[in-house]
């Protein structure tokens, strides 16, 4: 698999395949040639575990036919440039596809290959924006939608989003032996995990926001609450058994048959609230947990990588970089991830293999060294 991204939603997808097994091959730029990518931090995407890199200038003739011929024998293909670009440097899909025609070609982009708006340049948050999430989210104070915790549009609604679709690709490929184009849109798939809340307004004509149903925050059994020692709880009692047992802990029997009550919502969020008030975070964790009463503390990401939970799933791992040293980090945590040994040797991103994989593509040593001296490859 062959990624010619640095950051975004299409190294995303790959870092989720390379722990799923799959061999990937960082495409960069050969240093100082031409604009520069985004260099991400040495920690991020998982430091690049289990990873190969090699730098290319494939806007000069032979860096592209040294990319063709690496394509020649790859499965996959990621690249993340604005639609068109690949097209103009000749390696897109369809030049790929004359030497390759099993090749999986996934182009990652914000809104897709053609549209009004494929041609905009954005980031997460501009793709959570226009598919309605930041809309139903829970106000700030000038009553504006809040900046999300987490890149969800790239993780989930690009990275995934590629990932599964590239997965797909592939069994499709065993029955027909043809390789395929795959348009992936994050703004599309934010759009697909906002499908719950669009269809209700697609087919009853009703407008979904903040407040609008259990899930947005109409009702007290689905609320975040502040705990004696200014830490918070989130609690997500939904069903009725689950919110009769919370009441009873939190002395608050009196609104157990009024749980979906729109006229008394304000009345029991605020005896929620006392309630929780009179005690630290860690205390009703302790007592509410194990409870049935679907209450969860609100960690601090500090205290996620400390979590006895994650611990016990060996989600976080020891790794050891060339020049950083030894660091720790997220470890392959879905389900079907093969665990690693640790400490996880990280490669150093300047170091390459250009010349292995090159000369597993048959570009014989003189080749290389004339594309070395000349700067097409590093």
């Amino acid at each position: 698999m062959l990624d010619l991204s640095s950051v975004g939603p299409a190294a995303r997808c790959t870092r989720l395949l390379a722990d799923y097994g799959a061999t990937v091959v960082k495409v960069g730029p050969v240093p100082g040639q031409g604009p520069a990518q985004v260099t991400p931090p040495f920690f991020a995407y998982s430091a690049h575990r289990g990873m190969r890199r090699v730098q290319m200038d494939v806007r000069e003739p032979d860096g592209r036919d040294a990319f063709l011929a690496l394509a020649a024998t790859a499965d996959v293909v990621v690249e993340s440039f604005r639609p068109g670009v690949v097209d103009r440097l000749g390696i897109g899909y369809e030049a790929l596809r004359a030497r390759n025609s099993r090749i999986i070609y996934c182009s990652t982009s914000g809104f897709g290959q053609n549209g009004p708006r494929s041609g905009w340049a954005g980031h997460d948050l501009d793709y959570l924006a226009v598919a309605g999430y930041l809309a139903t989210t829970g106000p700030r104070a000038d009553g504006g939608p809040p900046i999300p915790g987490a890149t969800i549009a790239d993780g989930a609604g690009g990275g995934m989003h590629a990932a599964l679709a590239i997965c797909a690709a592939l069994m499709g490929r065993s029955t027909t032996g043809e390789g395929a184009f795959l348009d992936v849109s994050v703004a599309d798939g934010v759009l697909w995990l906002m499908s719950l809340t669009v269809d209700e307004h697609l087919a009853t004509g009703t407008e979904p926001g903040p407040g609008h149903d259990v899930l947005t925050g109409r009702y007290a059994c689905y609320d975040i609450y502040r705990a004696a020692d200014g830490k918070w709880l989130a609690v997500a009692a939904i069903e009725g058994k689950f919110f009769a047992n919370l009441c009873r802990a939190l002395q608050c029997e009196q609104w157990i048959e009024h749980q979906y009550d729109d006229d008394v919502q304000d009345d029991v969020r605020r005896d929620l609230a006392a309630a929780f008030a009179r005690r630290d975070r860690d205390d009703w964790v302790t007592e509410l947990s194990g409870a049935d009463t679907c209450v969860a503390p609100v960690q601090a990401v500090s205290e996620v990588g400390a979590d006895p939970q994650y611990a016990s799933r060996h989600a976080v791992v020891e790794a050891k970089h060339p020049g950083r040293g030894a660091f720790r980090q997220v470890g392959p945590v879905l389900a079907g991830m093969e665990r690693v040994d640790e400490p996880v040797c990280v490669p150093d991103a300047e170091v390459t293999d250009t010349d292995e994989l090159l000369a597993a593509a048959g570009i014989s040593v003189e080749q290389r060294a004339e594309l070395r001296k000349r700067k097409v490859i590093a």
